[in-house]
């Protein structure tokens, strides 16, 4: 049992980045919502309780409230469980125990600069942050009164109470997000949280969870079989990794080429996994049977939807040669799913509006009667990448952009055919190339290229061209949830675009999108 830190959900949208920050920082640590009976969190025994921010204000009749005998929570040695309210959290803290929260006359978002007052006292979670640093703001109410037996221990010039903490416990409140990258010192005073004032040593790291893992799996998976759809992103390419490690040949992949693979992606994938890996790896080229069901098809959910029936069906299949092989079905299935999955399905706002269905094909129907395996569903993607590294799992599979489970037809706007797919591919490989060749591609969350379904008119050797349009689409983000357009060089977009046009015929003009998530998504269907 690792040390934890227990994060209770309140709403906001940067709670993950709290339980990231938090395991940046070597301390496990795990999101719950807000509503979770005390008792539960107690058997949890955790080394400290964050209460993240939140959408609400404290005095309305439906807000979330705080149980107060989080407060009251000891540790095996008899110690308080230190506490740390951020924003919403120390306004649930302060409602709670007799402070006054209102609404602000002057809501504050944004940067502001901390200042911590004199004659307080020193405080062990500012420690090493310097007065006068940026902290991120993002609040309509504000504390007018605090509880008895607080104190202030940090102000801006728009809110007088920026932080406080209790005099006796270890509970602490700050009104800004420390957990955000516009918070100059906020990685400091989460971790001065998590070692100075919970006392946790810090024995969270991606080789003790490899360790760790791969026992449990070969406990759990005993002498039986699993199966994996390898799809040669991220997720399934490292837990086809770590479970390799833990079974070896008991492990069986299944790598389906559906026609909307990236340039190279179908020989890539089996190079790796058979020939540097030495895995049971059963390819099956459908791009025949994928295409024949996407014909004339436009509407980019239709597309998402018989993209997933055919590749179910592709899996059964396989599925059933592998047991012919065997002799007897293998017992289990393992996916990649991630703790933002899990995190979104339990969240106190609960699931997110579809704005499109998920990105990832699966949905396996439950009739195929396997028992599940999910290695990473307490990690996060960049945790992933970690440990995919430390299983020598190639850096151009590791380090790669995030890829949508429909592939290319989804960046295909209009009708899915062979000679749309090549122009495409072609597009795409000559910008991922570039930003490769320019030092870019690790700068950038996630990059490609996408098709329109509009010609334009060019001269090309002095004759009038009529032909596509391809768009080119770069972002910056932490988690996808939202991003910005990365500002690439214009020299470097100019040169991009050149060479798409000259050596991709078919294509007389490219655009480059400047659009961020939100309002637009990151992919465009």
């Amino acid at each position: 049992m690792h040390e934890t830190i227990i994060i209770l959900d309140y709403g906001s949208q940067y709670t993950q980045l709290i339980a990231r920050r938090v395991r940046e920082a070597g301390v496990y640590s795990e999101i719950h919502p807000c509503t979770i009976p005390t008792e539960e969190v107690e058997a949890m025994n955790p080394k400290g309780l964050i209460l993240s921010g939140g959408p609400c204000s404290v005095y309305d009749p439906e807000a979330p409230q705080l149980d107060g005998n989080l407060l009251s929570l000891t540790r095996d040695d008899g110690s308080p469980v230190p506490v740390l309210g951020i924003c919403y959290g120390l306004q649930a803290m302060a409602h709670l125990l007799g402070g006054d929260v209102e609404g602000a006359e002057r809501r504050e978002f944004g940067r502001a600069q901390i200042q911590f007052p004199e004659g307080n006292g020193a405080s062990e979670l500012f420690d090493g942050v310097p007065s006068g640093s940026t902290v991120w703001m993002s609040h309509g109410d504000h504390l007018t009164a605090l509880p008895e037996g607080y104190e202030i221990i940090a102000n801006t010039e728009n809110a007088p109470v920026a932080a406080v903490r209790n005099l006796e416990d270890p509970h602490y409140g700050v009104q800004f997000h420390p957990e955000v990258v516009h918070t100059d010192f906020g990685r400091q005073i989460l971790e001065n949280f998590a070692y100075k004032i919970c006392g946790c040593e810090g024995d969270w790291t991606p080789a003790s969870f490899i360790e760790e893992r791969t026992a449990a799996l070969r406990e759990k998976v005993g002498d039986r079989h699993v199966i994996l759809g390898l799809s040669g992103g991220v997720d399934s390419s490292v837990a086809a990794a770590l479970l390799h490690r833990a079974i070896g040949d008991q492990l069986h992949c299944i790598f389906v080429n559906n026609g909307l693979l990236r340039k190279g992606e179908w020989e890539q994938v089996q190079k790796t996994f058979r020939d540097h890996f030495h895995m049971d790896l059963h390819a099956v080229d459908a791009t025949d049977r994928f295409l024949e069901v996407l014909d004339e098809v436009v509407d980019p959910e239709e597309k998402r939807v018989l993209i997933g029936n055919t590749f179910i069906d592709v899996f059964e299949s396989q599925t059933d040669e592998i047991a012919e092989e065997l002799g007897h079905r293998p017992t289990f299935l393992a996916q990649g799913t991630l703790y933002p999955d899990v995190i979104e399905s339990v969240s106190f706002k609960g699931p997110s509006a579809t704005i499109k269905t998920h990105h990832n094909v699966g949905g396996l129907p439950e009739e195929l009667n396997f028992e599940l395996i999910e290695p990473f569903r307490e990690l996060f993607k960049d945790e992933v990448r970690e440990i995919g590294r430390l299983l020598d799992v190639p850096e151009d599979i590791v380090g790669r952009h995030p890829f949508p489970g429909p592939g290319l037809a989804i960046r295909i706007l209009g009708d899915v055919t062979r000679e749309r797919l090549d122009l495409l591919r072609e597009a795409d490989a000559i910008f991922i190339d570039e930003l490769r060749e320019k030092d870019l591609y690790d700068e950038v969350w996630q990059a490609f290229a996408v098709l329109l379904p509009v010609q334009s008119v060019g001269v090309m050797g002095d004759e009038r061209t009529y032909e596509n349009v391809i768009a080119v689409r770069a972002v910056t983000s932490v988690d996808g949830m939202t991003a910005d357009w990365a500002h690439l060089p214009h020299d470097f977009l100019g040169h991009v675009a050149n060479r798409i046009v000259n050596e991709v015929p078919g294509i007389n003009r490219a655009v480059y999108d400047i659009t961020s998530k939100p309002p637009a998504t990151i992919e465009w269907e």
